[in-house]
């Protein structure tokens, strides 16, 4: 599958309701997303409004999942780290809970796309299966809070 591409990803995540943008706000802490769109305008223009797009759509690759050529690996790891580096500086996650201290892992996932759309990076999919309970029920009931809780957070994409 590799050979006519340079990534496999895993088939695109569907948000009905939301953009990822506002899926990313209504689930996590929104500043680190806030902090990764100054550092992208300001340190890394190129992908500015690839990444626009992406926080617009309600797709994407997501799970960090993927199998590339050595070479693009590099590449990618080059720029996805160097970003990942420069929004860890300008934010403190010290006061976070376990779960969002893992927030370097979920911008990356949003990254991923925003990659592979500025450098025409070729790609084919795969289908994916989680292994385990999914928890449909609990996923819905927190998805329908999270979106229409009081106070809820401002979406600008």
């Amino acid at each position: 599958m590799l050979s006519g591409n340079d990534v496999l990803l895993p088939k695109k995540r569907y948000y009905i309701i939301e953009t990822n943008y506002s899926h990313y706000i209504h689930a996590h802490n929104a500043e680190p997303l806030k902090v990764l769109e100054e550092v992208i305008k300001d340190t890394y223009p190129k992908y500015y409004d690839s990444f626009i797009r992406v926080m617009k759509k309600r797709s994407a690759h997501m799970f960090n999942m993927f199998i590339m050529k050595k070479a693009v690996f590099n590449q990618y790891s080059s720029w996805l780290f160097s970003v990942l580096f420069e929004v860890e500086s300008k934010i403190d996650i010290s006061e976070y809970s376990v779960q969002e201290k893992r927030v370097f892992g979920y911008l990356s996932e949003l990254l991923m796309d925003v990659w592979i759309e500025t450098n025409n990076i070729k790609y084919d999919t795969v289908r994916w299966k989680q292994l385990g309970r999914k928890h449909l029920i609990k996923k819905i009931v927190y998805l329908v809070y999270r979106k229409f809780k009081p106070g809820g957070t401002e979406t600008h994409f």
